[in-house]
């Protein structure tokens, strides 16, 4: 990469001179780099002989033995030579005086972010490759050591392959922090771009470090990009802000950062393989790798940026953070600055704490929801976070008046989740939420719908896959994808035609579903489900499972519905009650009682058709209920013999017992009747 090294010093030069240092920006941020500097003197490294401010040294903090200008350019004038220019002004700034340091013949440390937009990055990188100058921006993160660990346990295939890397950032800044200065919290000012929030600037190392482990450097690594902003705070600027890539080698980067957190803490990276995981603290330079050998915990130490560009001037070292090696965080940057104006956050969902300029915004469970994002490669608004956009969505169920459920897409669905189509938020007719969508412990379950894990070898379920092979879940580029191609709408029935697709696109199965929602009595409502598998072609296709492959007990795959958290649950049939006893049942009837969110509902699913396929329960460690379609051996779908299966779930307000659910049960089935 050109410009990442320097020249040869010229002759006669020796090569431990000190570096000659001028510093542009003395408050702020640039304090830290005065202290550095001085560190740096102390040893003789470099020596600061000019500082350049609009504000005079008060303090005394520069000294009477170095001079200080008004403009970068009195330099020259004065015939001050200086090696090294050190920007640390605001963001607006920056490309001006970067021109300005590359005309003295001086190298350029630049504090991040290095400029404001990409065109002025795409001039900046070539008047640097003019100059024959070096330009390292000030990422402090990338001098971390861990780094080079990281590289190295990706090469080992420690934790298998690189599969996605989220970057989380939880901080808290109070008015002061937005008041600080006249471009604090601005998009541009007076038509000139600034973009100063939390994915360009206070947590802009977060964005760049994780894209440095991605191996996304340049623009062109960069080949999808998507942004949700927001902002509960009084700004122009975002303050909270989901940012979803994908690099051209197909790696996904999910980084979801906030100003607005309870309480501040230390911001990570998740680097997340086949085999295992690292979490990085680049703050602290520490890192946990956890493996199939165990977990360990490496503490790094970390290169000063500017001590490696001056070891870059006097050996040729490679600098750690070239100009060029920004050009994927410079992408996210101006998609963040061509972006509309960030949604502003209601009123109801922030809360306030403190007085005066100590007062500070908070988003209530802000925290779960980056969680989430970062582990299911999501946004906020496909989440559902209730301050977010609403994701993409489809019919709304209506029953007696009341909304009780929504179509999704599932077109915001990572691909590793098997996107497919799902019922999410249902609730009962009292309003009370049963499921979920992309929880953290399973972040492919996808409120109601139809899955299989196994499909003549492809995943429609998502996640790891489990292999007889193997005898264990493994991560495959194994993952198909459902889309509805065609839906008619009508009264309390909801027909869709849907196609099951390959990872490389081939259609494997169709899908006829028909969807069917209707009242029971003022505390009750019915969803009826029934749908045909049909092999896409000629051929007839294998439906299978975890079980089916050789996990006993995991035969899961068909219907399935994910209840959200719940407490005081009971699961029982007609005779029997308890996970254990209720999972691998083939009783009529199963229902699930709970507490959800401190109110009461259950549900009670019943066969409609006369399979015997077993009931797939879940309790103690997460909250699911299906059936399963290949519980202990796979099912095969031809053309003239198509699989067709049919349930019915009571969801009803309060709980119930057997007696009152076998009650529900036959006026349901009277209603039918009637």
């Amino acid at each position: 990469m050109h410009a990442q090294t320097a020249p040869a010093p010229p002759a006669g030069v020796p090569r431990e001179t000190p570096v000659r240092v001028c510093l542009v920006g003395i408050g702020g941020f640039g304090e830290r780099h005065l202290e550095n500097i001085r560190r740096l003197e102390k040893e003789g490294g470099v020596r600061l002989v000019a500082a350049v401010d609009r504000r005079v040294d008060d303090d005394g903090a520069i000294g009477p033995e170095v001079p200080m200008f008004g403009v970068l350019e009195q330099l020259g004038a004065a015939g001050l030579d200086v090696d090294v220019v050190v920007v640390s002004t605001p963001i607006d700034t920056h490309f001006d005086l970067a021109l300005a340091a590359l005309d003295l013949g001086a190298d350029v440390l630049l504090e991040k972010p290095p400029v404001a937009n990409l065109e002025q990055f795409g001039r900046l990188l070539t008047a640097a490759e003019d100059a024959d100058r070096l330009v390292q921006v000030g990422f402090q993160s990338l001098g971390s050591h861990a780094l080079e660990f990281i590289d190295r346990l990706l090469e080992s295939g420690e934790i298998g392959r690189l599969r996605a890397v989220g970057a989380t950032g939880l901080w808290s800044r109070d008015t002061d922090y937005f008041t600080r200065s006249p471009w604090a919290g601005r998009r541009r000012i007076g038509g000139v771009d600034v973009v100063d929030g939390v994915v360009t600037n206070p947590l802009a190392h977060a964005v760049m470090t994780a894209l440095r482990i991605a191996g996304a450097r340049s623009a062109e690594d960069v080949a999808q990009l998507r942004t949700e902003l927001y902002r509960a705070n009084a700004i122009e600027s975002d303050d909270t802000s989901l940012v979803q890539i994908r690099t051209a080698a197909g790696v996904p980067v999910t980084c979801a950062l906030t100003l607005c957190a309870d309480q501040q803490q230390d911001p990570f990276i998740t680097i997340d393989g086949t085999e295992g995981q690292a979490v990085l603290h680049y703050t602290r330079d520490e890192l946990t790798v956890s493996g199939p050998g165990g977990t360990r915990t490496i503490s790094a130490g970390r290169t000063n940026l500017l001590e490696n560009l001056v070891d870059a001037r006097r050996h040729g070292t490679a600098l750690l953070c070239p100009l060029a090696a920004t050009g994927a965080f410079m992408r996210v940057l101006d998609a963040v600055r061509t972006a509309q104006d960030p949604v502003p956050i209601a009123p109801e969902h922030v809360r306030w704490h403190g007085e005066g300029g100590a007062r500070r915004a908070v988003l209530p469970e802000v925290e779960d929801w980056a969680a989430r994002a970062v582990k299911a490669q999501s946004g906020f608004g496909g989440l559902g976070a209730p301050w977010a956009d609403p994701a993409p969505a489809g019919e709304r169920l209506v029953v007696a008046g009341h909304e009780v459920a929504q179509v999704r897409t599932g077109e915001d669905v990572a691909p590793t989740a098997s996107p497919r189509p799902f019922l999410h938020p249902v609730r009962t007719l009292g309003g009370v939420t049963v499921t979920d969508q992309q929880p953290l412990d399973h972040v492919w379950h996808l409120g109601v719908s139809t899955a299989l894990q196994d499909v003549d070898g492809v995943n429609f379920w998502g996640g790891r896959t489990y292999t007889r092979e193997a005898q264990r879940y493994v991560w495959r580029d194994d993952h198909g994808h459902v889309v509805r191609v065609a839906a008619h709408h009508a009264g309390d029935r909801l027909d869709e035609e849907l196609a099951w697709t390959g990872p490389d696109g081939t259609a494997v199965l169709t899908e006829e579903r028909r969807w069917t929602f209707r009242p029971v009595h003022e505390h009750a409502w019915e969803l009826g489900l029934r749908f045909r598998l049909s092999p896409a072609g000629d051929h007839p296709v294998r439906l299978g499972s975890p079980g089916s492959n050789g996990r006993v007990g995991g035969g899961y795959g068909g219907f399935f519905w994910r209840l959200p958290a719940c407490t005081d649950a009971d699961v029982f049939t007609a005779d029997a009650a308890g996970e254990e006893a209720v999972h691998g049942s083939t009783s009529p009837w199963l229902a699930f009682s709970a507490d959800f969110a401190g109110h009461p509902a259950t549900l009670v699913l019943r066969r409609g058709d006369d399979s015997a396929d077993p009931w797939f329960v879940r309790h103690a460690g997460y909250p699911g209920v299906g059936l399963a379609l290949a519980w202990d051996a796979a099912v095969t779908t031809t053309t003239d013999r198509p699989v067709e299966r049919e349930v019915r779930v009571l969801v009803a307000d309060g709980r119930l017992d057997a007696a009152r659910a076998e009650a529900l049960l036959g006026d349901a089935a009277r209603g039918r009747n009637a």
